[in-house]
């Protein structure tokens, strides 16, 4: 990607006034990436749980995380992430000083143009201000490209863990970066 385009990306903390588009971006992009995988009923119920506007709203009030977003020159909102204090997984309990970097979403549109780069360093660099030492994430194990970018960035597998949608159970690597 060029490094003009990349410039023209900015990554802020989210506002109550993202939480609309975050929201529906959200569910757009984990029923992109994941619709076909579950059941229609089961589906709507997480993006119930975890996209809607309250919960949405939930995840920018709650005081363990950081959502922030990435917009282009027109404002218009490209991605967001948020960074998540507080949870862990069994096979990081040997690391110091952990952080969950959580749901970096980008619009389809914009794959492959450092949109999910950009995210992913402001949120690194969140957690080296905080003091955290390592940082983790859960990415499902056929989300090749995902898996992808995060081995690009650095991070490494440790393990896995069930997500669960529903009655369906997938299985997601647990991936970590020394920061």
């Amino acid at each position: 990607m060029a490094a003009g385009a990349q410039r023209s990306i900015h990554i802020r903390k989210a506002t109550p006034e993202d939480v609309a588009t975050v929201s529906k971006l959200g569910a757009h992009i984990f029923t992109v990436t994941f619709g076909h995988s579950v059941p229609a009923k089961e589906l709507q119920s997480f993006l119930e749980d975890s996209y809607s506007i309250s919960a949405t709203e939930k995840d920018l009030k709650d005081p363990m995380k950081d959502m922030v977003v990435a917009s282009n020159q027109d404002g218009a909102i490209l991605g967001f992430a948020l960074l998540t204090r507080g949870s862990t997984e069994p096979c990081l309990s040997h690391l110091e000083s952990t952080v969950e970097l959580q749901r970096i979403y980008v619009d389809p549109n914009h794959h492959g143009k450092g949109v999910g780069r950009l995210l992913a360093n402001k949120l690194e660099e969140i957690a080296r201000g905080e003091g955290f030492k390592h940082i983790w994430l859960g990415v499902w194990e056929e989300n090749n490209n995902a898996q992808g970018m995060y081995e690009k960035l650095g991070y490494r597998r440790v393990g896995h863990h069930d997500f669960t949608i529903g009655e369906i159970v997938q299985t997601d690597d647990i991936m970590t970066k020394e920061l």
